[in-house]
């Protein structure tokens, strides 16, 4: 109706139009083509720009997380180095007190706790047992053990932490710890650090910026302070000194992340600048660099396209004149609106993004295909309607009055809440009434299949560095236990013996503890692959209902479970049964006397069912709802943490999506999309 109306009108206008009409809306059109390309430009390279700070930003975060990480991963990997080592030393120390050490005894310890040599010296700072004979003979020292162990000699320290060092006689470095025996003598038990080194290098922040460094759209990465470079990637020998920089100087003293256009290496760059700092402690200024050539592609593409629209206009122009000065039949232009109406009306009603043409006196005049979908509404039934109507939150039924162009947004429509993309033209009709175009793009799927991914990818890099972490600590635990365990069977002290053997018992039993959780970490980081079977979901959902129906019952707890699709699915039962598990134990924990559990299935596709998992507790907080599957997180005092990263897993491992929606005194509700089948 709305395009019939339009094209009568129309066509009764153009009986009057004359040829100089035609011609000054053609120059009209062309300068309205040239300055649409102008603006197009500016707004492109605005556009750009703050995409390409989006990005810089995030790349200046992820790298400076990485940074900070790394610093605390070599703590961590020291602080177990030392523990390892002072348990050895102590070891050695009960040997030495006993009267037992020979120089033989050392050199099979070493051997056998993989360490690289341990000496003992007496309070005078002569070595009296070695691992190793003497080779060094002649040879200057790079170091005195006597003066490094002064504090243990003069009773001011029963233990020192030496930490890395360089080597006593040959080149290279080591790791040792010192503590005192009897008589002020002193202990040094000595690691080989390559190892320690080589990690360092492989994780070190120069690492890091080598790395980003061999993206082709990033120039160069450094870290600078006021002395100087700190660190940067291979390209970089020379950056503009801090002091020398009104710009950087104010970015790291102003602790803000900053951004501007500058030269490097005589071409022009898109610089981030932003503070890092540890700890509180300002280390320095990370700097990146991004190729500008994005931008200087699009400049070259809108200069194009305004000589390209140039040539067609002066040739369009032309074969216009020609044409009205040889004929002007409007029953041919008649014909080729009907043409255009038609081919429009099939864009409009195929396109997959819903559009409406809304009338400020009429109501909704259009409405496509994926407008019906969207809002499963008949267009009979959405036509001369408000737009308001469309929605049920009070924002969004308020678009008509909103003066943004494009806009994202989140509404509920029929209750269920779905991310929108909506676009916003106004214009006036022929009959100058005010109208406007809304093109509404559903982005539900994409930001629950993004909120996935990046689950995914967190829960990857977690799982890989739990992996490493836990096999370097399982071999010092063995040994540990091993040790407490012989130590317990062959050594009776003179007095209190009783509670030696307890402490050494309780020593042995957190050992196996710690292996344990380990082994659980280890389960975490490598699942298991799945085992799927064919059964009924109907019976599924029944075993579920009995193993909770008494508890809910007793705590005054409804729970009902709608299946509105029965027949055969093809998954690993015994892990979705754990992940229906976690969920109900989640609401359990959290319902009270007279709440109520709500567990829907539906097809939502051919081959695809939907699992609605709902409770009407009181809710997650915004600021606790973005962390619920990280790993480790939890707000309960005896909870573990990983009862719904275990369910984020389990469902990815079906090829599945989980999603959650809450509010505060609102309830919520987990919704799980996943194939029929799993093979």
């Amino acid at each position: 109706m709305y395009f019939t109306v339009m094209k009568r009108n129309l066509a009764q206008q153009l009986q009057f139009v004359k040829a100089r009409h035609l011609i000054f809306i053609f120059l009209g059109m062309a300068v309205l083509m040239v300055a649409s390309a102008l603006v197009e430009l500016h707004q492109s390279k605005k556009e750009l720009l703050d995409l390409m700070r989006q990005q810089a930003h995030t790349l200046s975060e992820t790298m400076l997380m990485a940074s900070r990480n790394t610093l605390r991963t070599n703590l961590v990997v020291e602080n177990l180095i030392d523990e390892r080592l002072l348990t050895n030393a102590n070891d050695i120390r009960r040997i030495y007190e006993s009267g037992k050490m020979t120089n033989r005894f050392l050199r099979n310890y070493i051997s056998e706790n993989d360490l690289y040599r341990i000496n003992i010296f007496n309070s005078k700072g002569q070595k009296i047992y070695s691992s190793q004979p003497e080779i060094h003979t002649g040879l200057e020292e790079q170091k005195n053990p006597a003066e490094i162990l002064q504090p243990i000699f003069s009773g001011k320290a029963d233990t020192l932490f030496l930490g890395l060092s360089v080597a006593r006689f040959q080149s290279g470095f080591r790791y040792a710890v010192a503590i005192a025996a009897r008589n002020r003598s002193a202990i040094v038990v000595n690691l080989n650090a390559d190892q320690l080194l080589k990690f360092r290098r492989e994780i070190g922040f120069g690492s890091l910026l080598q790395r980003m460094a061999a993206n082709p759209g990033i120039l160069y990465s450094a870290l600078q302070d006021t002395s100087g470079i700190i660190a940067a990637s291979g390209n970089v020998r020379e950056l503009e000194r801090i002091n020398d920089s009104r710009f950087l100087y104010s970015a790291l003293t102003d602790s803000l992340f900053s951004t501007r256009i500058t030269a490097f290496d005589s071409i022009q760059v898109f610089e981030a600048a932003e503070p890092f700092y540890y700890e509180g402690r300002s280390i320095g200024l990370f700097r990146l660099g991004l190729s500008l050539q994005p931008l200087d592609a699009i400049n070259s593409r809108i200069y194009r396209r305004i000589i390209i629209i140039s040539i067609i206009l002066f040739v369009v122009g032309f074969m216009l004149f020609t044409f009205l000065m040889v004929r002007q039949n409007l029953d041919i232009m008649n014909r080729q609106y009907q043409v255009v109406e038609t081919y429009s009306r099939n864009i409009i009603q195929n396109v997959s993004d819903g559009i409406i043409v809304h009338n400020e006196e009429q109501g909704i005049q259009v409405f496509n295909q994926a407008a019906e979908q969207l809002f499963g509404l008949k267009t009979e039934e959405a036509l001369g309607s408000t737009l308001g109507s469309l929605f049920e939150d009070e924002a969004c039924a308020k678009l008509l009055d909103s003066s943004f162009a494009m806009q994202e947004m989140e509404c509920t429509i029929k209750g269920e809440k779905k991310f929108l993309l909506v676009s916003k033209n106004p214009y006036r009709n022929v009959n100058e009434e005010i109208s406007a175009i809304f093109v509404i793009r559903d982005l539900t799927e994409q930001k629950r299949l993004e909120g996935q991914i990046q689950r995914r990818e967190r829960l990857a890099a977690l799982g890989q560095l739990a992996s490493g972490v836990a096999h370097e600590i399982r071999n010092p635990l063995n040994a540990i236990g091993t040790i407490v365990q012989q130590l317990d069977r062959d050594f009776e002290p003179v007095s209190e013996s009783e509670e030696y053997h307890q402490l050494s018992g309780i020593v042995y039993q957190e050992v196996k503890r710690i292996n344990k959780t380990i082994e659980n970490f280890l389960r975490f980081a490598r699942p298991e692959p799945l085992k799927t079977a064919q059964f009924d979901i109907r019976e599924f959902f029944s075993g579920l209902k009995k193993q909770y129906g008494a508890l809910t019952n007793q705590n005054g707890i409804g729970f009902n479970i709608d299946l509105l699709w029965e027949g055969e699915v093809t998954w690993d039962r015994q892990k979705m049964q754990q992940v229906l598990v976690n969920l109900m134990q989640n609401s359990m924990d959290v319902l009270k006397a007279g709440g109520e559990v709500r567990i829907m299935v539906r097809k939502i596709q051919e081959h695809l069912l939907e699992i609605r998992f709902q409770d009407n507790g009181p809710g997650i907080p915004p600021e606790i709802l973005k962390k619920i599957f990280n790993l480790y997180f939890t707000t309960k005092a005896q909870g573990t943490g990983i009862g719904l990263s275990i369910v984020q897993r389990i469902v990815d491992q079906h090829g599945g999506i989980i999603s959650v929606d809450s509010s505060p005194g609102k309830g919520t509700s987990f919704n799980i999309t996943i194939p029929e089948k799993v093979l």
